[in-house]
């Protein structure tokens, strides 16, 4: 296991079916590859939902993992968060072994250090807002006008000031997502899981929830997984994707690795349609040789988008550098390499 990792996973399984654990050891034991011990649990009605799932979420990351409806990565969150028992592996989260952690400390985790916000709000309709997202402050002990306190900024930072006294009745779907996000945050998580928070509502609402989502995020120090099918919405909010499919994950990689060097075609069709150069950056394609630099310098920097490099040097035909924020000389683009980057692969 990662010592650095905020969150780290080793061979997670996840087999639903008839005395799983088992189904599993026995096929292990008979075999030596995630695959084969993938078909021997199907040959005999097992349903492998997570297949040796390994990877590791860098403290402050925010890590997306997305596929199709039955990949896998519901139930691989719910497997790292407990929610349900995992059949095998290892995760640590803040170097803490949560798969052998009691009962009670996995209660004592979701209230201090885990928070999660899924699909369906949850919220209680008979409390306000404010005592919603306080609930959990006030299975903690708290005293009401702590809890209270403590609720008013997490209310203002999600935009609902002014709303503490309404009813989720009287709410709109996207303020009542931000009534559970708030309610996740209550409890100062360091780790936040999110199951497709913003996949039931309408898209003008749910892009305003990624922008304000990407906001809170800058405030706060905390490390994110984040499901989600939309490649549109994994490509605007992650530092990291992980791709599933079939319950393994296939490719981990930025958002630009994934546009740019999918590993095989179940990939390349989550990303066809992807306009490449709002995602991929100039890193990406910059080359540490310089060569013979032109004398015009458009002023390109690694973070910049393709589609904004292009147009800031399209007129250009000699490689052009890229520096970082001081002026320093960080290496060269060549136009060619834009272009070639920002073709769209036809099938």
């Amino acid at each position: 296991m990662s010592e650095t990792a905020a969150i780290s996973v080793r061979g997670l399984w996840q087999v639903f079916g008839a005395q799983p654990g088992p189904a599993f050891q026995r096929a292990s034991a008979d075999h030596d590859t995630p695959e084969a011990i993938a078909e021997t649990l199907k040959a005999q009605g097992h349903i492998p939902a997570v297949r040796d799932a390994n990877f590791d979420v860098a403290p402050g990351e925010l890590f997306v993992v997305m596929g199709l409806s039955g990949s896998g990565k519901s139930t691989l969150i719910r497997g790292i968060s407990r929610l349900v028992e995992p059949t095998a592996g290892k995760v640590e989260i803040e170097g803490e072994d949560v798969l052998s952690a009691s009962t009670k400390r996995m209660t004592e985790l979701r209230r201090s250090k885990i928070g999660m916000v899924f699909q369906h709000f949850g919220l209680f309709p008979h409390l306000s807002v404010i005592d919603n997202v306080a609930f959990p402050l006030k299975v903690g002990g708290m005293s009401r006008a702590e809890r209270h306190a403590k609720a008013r900024p997490i209310l203002d930072m999600v935009g609902l000031q002014g709303r503490e006294n309404a009813y989720p009745r009287e709410l709109s779907g996207g303020q009542r997502q931000r009534v559970g996000i708030a309610r996740s945050l209550a409890g100062d998580c360091s780790v936040w899981f999110l199951d497709e928070p913003f996949s039931a509502l309408d898209p003008l609402i749910r892009r305003q929830l990624q922008d304000e989502f990407l906001d809170i995020r800058k405030r706060l120090n905390t490390t994110i997984v984040f499901i989600t099918h939309d490649i549109t919405e994994a490509l605007k909010l992650a530092d990291r994707i992980a791709i599933m499919r079939d319950g393994r994950i296939v490719q981990i990689g930025t958002p630009a690795e994934i546009v740019l060097k999918p590993v095989d075609d179940y990939v390349r069709e989550f990303s066809r349609d992807v306009a490449r150069g709002r995602h991929a950056k100039v890193g990406s394609v910059m080359r540490q040789d310089t060569g013979d630099l032109g004398t015009d310098d458009p002023g390109l920097r690694p973070d910049m988008t393709l589609e904004d490099a292009l147009a800031s040097c399209m007129k250009l035909y000699q490689p052009v550098p890229v520096r970082d924020d001081t002026g320093a000389l960080l290496g060269a683009v060549y136009p060619q390499d834009l272009a070639k980057a920002l073709q769209v692969e036809r099938v």
